[in-house]
């Protein structure tokens, strides 16, 4: 049976390909409606198109629901075979190339019977793509690097995706004749923002063949691409890869810290063995020959000397040290959370209204919700005109009045424009309870005009976040350029939060970066960017991130209560 991720992607090809074939605007945007729709539906997709609960789904209609259904009956859709016989392949691939919209490869297609990304590569360097009209040099260029983004992108998956598909095959291995248990290890424990193969760790009560001999009954197996003793990586039809490494009880914790640190962690802790009289090998740690108990992971970081390291921070930054010395963070958990940031309602291009995200946000025990629709300027976006801006605030008003235990704040995510300045007067921007400014558009520009338009944006009193701060979409588009250092101190001056933007297409600010802005002052905030309430549940890879930079409750703004997060926002217009 299709997952809900292969759902979400069909309906986001058949908009790809209708938008390709200039087919009627309206249609193709219910397509991807629906697409995100699937996406952030948090119950069981299957069941849902069972109890009627899909049909009742916001953002799907008759015709994209009876596509879900053949989706998950017959893992294709008769409407995208169709339409991949009408439009080729490669042009659909072609959308996921920065700069190139609809009209360009409409052009490319035509002008230089192009079907195939590795043509385009070939057109885009011998020049032919540069001499279309509207191209040119830089737009070439721009293409080949787009082009190898790709490439090097080809093989990882995000993580949410990779997690979603661990925890599904998990219960299988469970199930296992010989296996005791099993556990997600390596890049998806440590929470990595993009996985490449999914890592297992099952410990054995037989012997190691019987429980091999069963590896190709799981679902969808289409062949083993490596064995030895005690380990193993199989391939699954839709592409993805697992590799599953055999342990024994005794063994186990070592094993546990062996496939989920990284290889730096793991190269520090042999390092750190080895000035303790230790030897770190493959199948333990030894003193004087003699084995070391390792049953734990507790016990191998004991027998080192060591704080237990929690799996986000085996990455080799230092952690180390630190653990040696007793000085470990409490890093932030969700129960610290206070306020859901970063949300938008029907009021722009959310698909939940004010009250929903009211009774969403009380059931799941936050304190504050901020609604925080676009601004005028993304039209894109439908983007809050100044003249229902009332209208909005009326019904949080009501919100409010009417549910519980919980605070609707009048929040806004305006536009930094192309000057730096922001979306609407002065007079209506302090109009809000709070202000979150993003980037949305001209990304091109370079790192100089880049970075003097982010601070000055800074200059306006009331920006109190500074949204999805390097705008990377994660295996489509690179962050774009700004000095980092300048943009951090500016902000901690300002007292301006830097935000953990917890949509999974983006986890910006990466969390390399998270702890160097709290090195210099900055204040982090965590945002779900969610467009319906299922999105709450963005915030834990929020938190996934924020753990990795070793943020603690104490550095994030929205763990506060919600009067010093509204005494934040007054010495922020004030400063």
């Amino acid at each position: 049976m299709s997952s809900k991720n292969e759902v979400a992607r069909t309906l986001d090809q058949i908009a790809a390909c209708l938008e390709l074939k200039g087919e009627n605007a309206f249609r193709v945007r219910a397509y991807q409606t629906a697409a995100r729709a699937v996406a952030g539906f948090a119950d069981d997709l299957a069941e849902a198109t069972t109890d009627g609960k899909l049909a009742e789904l916001k953002g799907i209609g008759p015709a994209t629901l009876q596509i879900v259904l053949e989706v998950l009956a017959t893992g294709r859709s008769t409407v995208l075979d169709k339409l991949r016989q009408e439009i080729p392949a490669g042009l659909v691939d072609m959308m996921q190339i920065s700069g190139l919209g609809v009209a360009k490869i409409r052009q490319i297609h035509e002008s230089l019977e192009i079907t195939t990304l590795s043509a385009l590569e070939e057109a885009a360097r011998d020049g032919r793509l540069a001499s279309l009209r509207r191209f040119g040099p830089k737009m070439a260029q721009k293409v080949l690097r787009s082009l190898q983004f790709l490439k090097h992108t080809a093989e990882f998956r995000l993580f949410h995706h990779a997690r979603a598909e661990a925890q599904a095959l998990l219960p299988a291995l469970k199930e296992l004749s010989g296996v005791n248990r099993a556990e997600i290890v390596g890049g998806i424990r440590r929470r990595r923002e993009l996985i490449e193969n999914m890592e297992f760790l099952v410990e054995l009560d037989g012997p190691w063949d019987q429980v091999a001999g069963q590896l190709d009954s799981l679902v969808d197996v289409t062949e083993f691409t490596s064995e030895t003793e005690g380990m193993v990586t199989i391939k699954f039809a839709g592409g993805s890869v697992a590799s599953l490494r055999a342990s024994r009880p005794d063994d186990f914790g070592f094993h546990m810290v062996q496939t989920t640190g990284s290889s730096e962690h793991l190269d520090a802790l042999a390092r750190r063995a080895e000035t303790l009289g230790l030897s770190w090998t493959d199948s333990g740690i030894t003193s004087n020959r003699a084995k070391i108990p390792g049953a734990t992971e507790e016990e191998v970081y004991a027998a080192l000397e060591l704080q237990w390291i929690p799996p986000e921070l085996r990455e080799g930054q230092g952690e180390i040290d630190a653990a040696a010395e007793h000085k470990l963070p409490r890093l932030v958990e969700a129960a610290d959370l206070r306020g859901f940031l970063h949300c938008h309602s029907n009021y722009s291009d959310g698909t939940s209204t004010v009250r929903d995200w009211a009774v969403a946000a009380q059931q799941a025990g936050y304190e504050y919700v901020g609604i925080t629709d676009h601004s005028e300027a993304a039209r894109y976006a439908g983007g809050l005109f100044r003249d229902k801006i009332q209208d909005q605030h009326d019904e949080i008003d009501r919100a409010n009045a009417e549910v519980d235990d919980v605070t609707v704040l009048k929040g806004i995510e305006l536009d930094i424009l192309q000057d730096g300045s922001l979306d609407y007067t002065p007079e209506i921007r302090s109009s809000f309870d709070f202000v979150i400014a993003s980037l949305h558009s001209g990304y091109g520009q370079d790192r100089d005009a880049m970075t003097k338009r982010i601070l000055r944006a800074m200059d306006d009193p009331n920006m109190v976040i500074f949204g999805h701060p390097s705008g990377r979409l994660l295996l489509s588009r690179d962050p774009y350029p700004m000095d980092f250092d300048a943009v951090f101190d500016k902000a901690a001056e300002r007292g301006i939060a830097i935000e953990i933007n917890a949509d999974p297409q983006r986890l910006d600010l990466d969390w390399r970066l998270v702890r160097h802005a709290i090195s210099k002052g900055v204040t982090i905030s965590i945002g779900a960017d969610a467009h319906n309430v299922s999105g709450m549940t963005n915030m834990d890879l929020g938190i996934g991130i924020a753990r990795k930079g070793w943020l603690s409750p104490s550095e994030v703004l929205n763990a506060c209560p919600l009067d010093e997060f509204m005494q934040h926002v007054a010495q922020r217009r004030a400063n």
